[in-house]
């Protein structure tokens, strides 16, 4: 008489069960990849051609303030002591 000496008699093997999850995994992450190639990327980059715009908006200010800033004459100034040359002889300014 011969007896079966395999547990778990007529459950899937190990191996079977190892190609199942496998197969389970892999059908996982096509759906993951599907997922991010539909939904994040496109997401990804509409927010970031706003934020270029945005950036550009910005410094496209911060340009043309610098250029009114040199196209503007210097404001005169209140101290009569700061608009005199510098004193070079050593003697205290009157």
């Amino acid at each position: 008489m011969s007896t079966n000496n395999t547990p778990n008699w007529g459950e899937p093997s190990i191996g079977k069960r190892l190609d199942e999850a496998i197969e389970l995994i892999q059908m996982e992450l096509r759906h993951a990849i599907t997922y991010v190639n539909d939904a994040v990327i496109p997401q990804v980059r509409r927010e970031s051609i706003q934020g270029l715009r945005t950036a550009a908006d910005t410094l496209r200010n911060l340009a043309d303030r610098f250029e009114r800033q040199s196209n503007a004459p210097a404001a005169p100034s209140s101290n009569p002591a700061e608009a005199s040359p510098p004193n070079t002889s050593g003697e205290p300014r009157s």
